[in-house]
């Protein structure tokens, strides 16, 4: 394990009430071998640095198309919005754009970061751990993708007494997730369909490394694990797909899922970075429905939370 690793996240947030047990410090991670449909986290995906543009912000002074040198800034006619040409934007590492936005039109998404830093920072919620018996969470994208950071980082937290959360699609070689987890208080993983072939047309993989993954979790490394699953309605909310979570559930012995219920909050995200989101008609679960799931599932011994 290399010293004081690094790794890129794009956020941390404070006072996460829903990432684990109490109180927590989020960091998400950038990076993801997932695309989702209904993905909130569209920054998320790809594993290095995004440039985003909110157009709200853009004064038209096109200073950004003068200043960048691969040309990837380009504008239609006088007075229109710029537009970017993201494969040669995502080879940049020079960001002269953002030096000549005054208004902040443009941003980067994702920085790196040493395992120190990142401890130091959320060592500042340390009492707030302590009161409500929470912790630090790390979130993405995939912190799997990224190893060996997330291995030092928990282990440190480890060190200094503070509760770790390890939330992944599960999507990963076992012998990665293995590494991870001696640095592990709990792991929330999603399982999004129990249908293989639906789960990649929703998530463009299949589902089964990941149930082999929670099987190994659960049953052989012993670890605490709770799983979420997004409600999506009219896509994972069928009547058979719930029997067979629950069943999985009770089959690998896991005895607590949380239902966390379809939003579109990300939706302006899409935007910012030139990308199409694809579930625009659907709306989110009903709190009947939601409470019809808890039932369910709660028929079959198991915890449940829907937030």
């Amino acid at each position: 394990m290399p010293v004081n690793a690094k790794g890129l996240i794009f956020n941390i947030q404070r006072y996460s009430l829903h990432d684990g047990p109490g109180a927590r410090t989020t960091v998400f991670m950038k990076g993801c071998p997932l695309r989702c449909l209904w993905c909130a986290n569209p920054e998320s995906m790809k594993s290095f640095p995004e440039i985003t543009y909110n157009k709200t912000k853009c004064a038209k002074c096109y200073r950004c198309q003068e200043i960048c040198p691969h040309g990837a800034i380009e504008v239609e006619k006088e007075g229109a919005f710029i537009s970017i040409n993201r494969k040669i934007c995502e080879r940049c590492k020079d960001y002269l754009c953002l030096e000549a936005c005054y208004q902040g039109a443009l941003e980067l998404v994702g920085r790196y970061i040493s395992a120190n830093e990142l401890l130091r920072n959320v060592r500042r919620d340390g009492l707030l751990y302590r009161i409500s018996k929470g912790g630090v969470t790390l979130s993405g994208g995939e912190p799997a993708s990224q190893a060996e950071f997330t291995s030092q980082f928990f282990k440190m937290c480890r060190e200094k007494g503070i509760h770790t959360a390890l939330d992944t699609c599960g999507y990963a070689d076992w012998k990665v997730i293995e590494n991870i987890l001696p640095y592990v208080d709990v792991v929330l993983c999603d399982l999004k369909h129990m249908d293989p072939l639906k789960h990649e047309a929703l998530t463009g993989v299949s589902n089964k490394l990941i149930l082999e993954n929670v099987r190994n979790i659960s049953l052989f490394a012993k670890v605490p694990l709770v799983i979420r699953m997004p409600v999506i309605p009219g896509y994972n909310d069928s009547e058979k797909n719930i029997k067979d979570t629950a069943q999985f559930m009770k089959e690998v012995e896991i005895k607590e899922i949380n239902l966390l219920p379809y939003h579109r909050m990300g939706t302006e995200k899409y935007n910012k970075l030139d990308k199409k989101y694809q579930l625009g008609d659907v709306l989110p679960p009903t709190d009947e429905r939601l409470s019809s799931m808890k039932d369910f599932f709660e028929s079959y011994g198991l915890s449940c939370i829907h937030y």
